[in-house]
């Protein structure tokens, strides 16, 4: 699909109305707190639990999921902008049956589309939705325009805390804004790198009460991932963890997070979200 063919709503409909894969937004505000890697082994987990997810890097102009498991794309998303390839055609096979579209790295173009590029990639996403049980979004560190439509465009957004004032900051400021400018409502919290479950509850519940009290938004806890020494290991080797050492605390946590998902219903279309419900909310907006 071209990135500038929009199709027509009817047809837009029809897709909304049939089983598309649920769209799930990795978000975190702050960079550097393991986002990427709760992605890679998402997907592994789910892909364990005989569900077909399609990993996106959706950090467009510094992605690096394909370093983090030591893939060298021949082709990436500039390639589909310059109207050259489909995405359809960029995606790459993974570890353990996952497959990956990769992101272009250190384009500085790809990081600053316009509200119609990013609208025309949400699109083309679309066209490939019944083709995967999940579609795993992995955001961009921040709150650049691409990481507020992506986020609009999901099902859940999952948004990944450490323990530390910078993340806690810059986790409740991407809320803010997706809650004030966007009507967002439901974020599942995951609490990476803590040492154990209470340090785990005990933040979740501190960035929980303030998101309650400032914002009127009530947080649910998806779960913790735990401080892993292997983790650092299996990056060094550029192989993810759960195919790496899959015994791991972190490893377990993953799987775990895996089976929570699962449980998760299907948002109501359209208000629950979805590629092409966002995409046609736009258009709407625009002539409006």
């Amino acid at each position: 699909m071209a990135m500038n063919d929009w199709g027509d709503q009817a047809e837009g409909l029809r897709r909304m109305q049939t089983g598309l894969s649920r769209v799930l937004a990795i978000a975190s505000g702050k960079g550097g707190v393991g986002k990427t890697n709760l992605a890679v082994n998402l997907a592994l987990a789910l892909a364990a639990r005989r569900k077909r997810p399609l990993l996106f890097d959706a950090d467009l102009g510094l992605g690096n999921i394909d370093v983090l498991l030591g893939l060298s794309p021949r082709f990436h998303l500039a390639h589909v902008l310059a109207g050259e390839k489909t995405l359809a055609e960029i995606i790459l096979p993974g570890p353990q049956g996952i497959e990956i579209l990769p992101a272009a790295s250190g384009i500085a173009d790809m990081a600053n589309l316009d509200v119609r590029q990013q609208s025309g990639l949400l699109d083309a996403l679309a066209a490939l939705e019944k083709r995967y049980d999940y579609l795993i979004l992995d955001l961009a560190a921040g709150i650049g325009s691409d990481v507020l439509r992506f986020s609009q465009a999901a099902d859940h957004v999952l948004v990944v805390v450490t323990n530390e004032p910078a993340s806690i900051t810059d986790a409740y400021a991407y809320m803010k804004v997706m809650r004030r400018d966007h009507g967002l409502q439901n974020f599942w919290i995951i609490p990476n790198m803590v040492r154990d479950a209470v340090e785990g509850e005990k933040l979740f519940s501190r960035l929980a009460a303030v998101a309650r009290q400032y914002l009127e938004l009530e947080l649910r806890h998806a779960g913790n991932i735990p401080m892993d020494p292997y983790l650092r290991s299996a990056v060094r080797t550029q192989q993810p963890l759960l195919q790496r050492f899959p015994d791991s605390a972190a490893a377990k946590a993953y799987r775990a997070l895996a089976d929570t998902i699962l449980t998760w219903p299907a948002p109501a279309m359209p208000a629950g979200g979805g590629l092409f419900s966002t995409r046609l909310l736009f258009e709407e907006d625009q002539s409006g």
